[in-house]
């Protein structure tokens, strides 16, 4: 096992390079300069602009920025500054990381219980009512954009029966979170549920689950140990990737609510062309899509125990 986690995580570094690569070339060829946004409606002087540009480092080419990032990142964990503020980019990073963690993780968390009960509800009871009545609930969530969602439940819950705030005052109150963290979740939610009716439906009709039966085990432990590892290894290993996607796909959700997280700073920096501040969050954002493949990979070991890594 440490021999694969060690090959693992040496397989991540050229992915890593690539992709910060392909992300950063992405960024800088947007068009705008962040130095001429600093000035508004105002021209600055061109001396002024050069000197800002060469402050930044903006007047290199495009490889020698992208090897000047890389270094003082490894080196220093040095992100860069953000042109607009003056700030260095990890205090950025910091000030948004913790309110996407938790919205992210309360979404998860939903994503988690309620599409694997409904899941497991379902695919217990395929071809019946129960059955059709989730499949149709989940292709109704699948269907909804996200910010319609939003609105409707600001509209019935806040405005009109008052039961929550319309947007959310502080980050650090998971009362307030529990509404976006829900319309973050539905999508996933509904594709949980729906991959996990399937696996279940399947595995029932499995030749080792007619074996178990045949045995005579109690149908309690048929399901509960039988069915559901081997019926969680796709599951699992969608829900490892929407990880990252909860995190970066939060764009919409922190919009509506007035949050100040990730996919809020994401928005504003590319508006404000701010490529230093949009390669950092990225860049945060593929190592947690990494991190979760390789929890992934591990997990299956567990889930099966016929899996094995040498």
């Amino acid at each position: 096992m440490g021999r694969y986690v060690a090959r693992r995580l040496l397989q991540m570094i050229p992915v890593f390079i690539g992709t910060t690569l392909l992300i950063f070339l992405m960024v800088y060829a947007l068009p705008g300069d962040p130095v001429r946004g600093l000035f508004g409606d105002k021209a600055g002087s061109p001396q002024v602009i050069a000197a800002l540009r060469h402050e930044y480092g903006l007047d290199q080419p495009i490889l020698v920025q992208y090897w000047n990032y890389m270094k003082d990142m490894v080196l220093h964990a040095d992100f860069g500054t953000q042109i607009a503020s003056g700030r260095p980019v990890t205090e950025v990073l910091g000030d948004a990381f913790p309110v996407t963690l938790r919205l992210a993780g309360l979404a998860f968390a939903i994503e988690v219980v309620l599409g694997i009960v409904l899941g497991i509800v379902a695919g217990l009871r395929a071809g019946r009512v129960t059955d059709n009545a989730i499949l149709l609930v989940t292709l109704l969530l699948i269907s909804i954009p996200v910010f319609v969602l939003g609105f409707i439940l600001q509209l019935v819950f806040a405005d009109q029966l008052g039961w929550v705030d319309p947007s959310v005052n502080d980050a650090t109150n998971y009362g307030q979170l529990i509404m976006p963290a829900f319309v973050l979740a539905t999508a996933s939610l509904a594709y949980v549920t729906r991959l996990t009716r399937t696996s279940i439906a399947e595995n029932l009709r499995a030749d080792f689950v007619r074996t178990a039966v045949a045995k005579g085990l109690p149908k309690r432990r048929v399901i509960g140990v039988h069915v559901m590892r081997n019926s969680l290894i796709p599951v699992v290993t969608y829900l490892g990737i929407d990880i990252g996607a909860l995190m970066g796909g939060a764009v919409v959700t922190e919009h509506i609510f007035n949050i100040h997280g990730v996919g809020g700073t994401i928005a504003e920096s590319i508006v404000r062309r701010e490529g230093t501040t949009l390669v950092g969050l990225v860049t945060i954002l593929v190592l947690v899509y990494l991190l979760a493949s390789l929890l992934v990979d591990l997990l299956y070991a567990v889930l099966d125990p016929r899996i094995r890594y040498a």
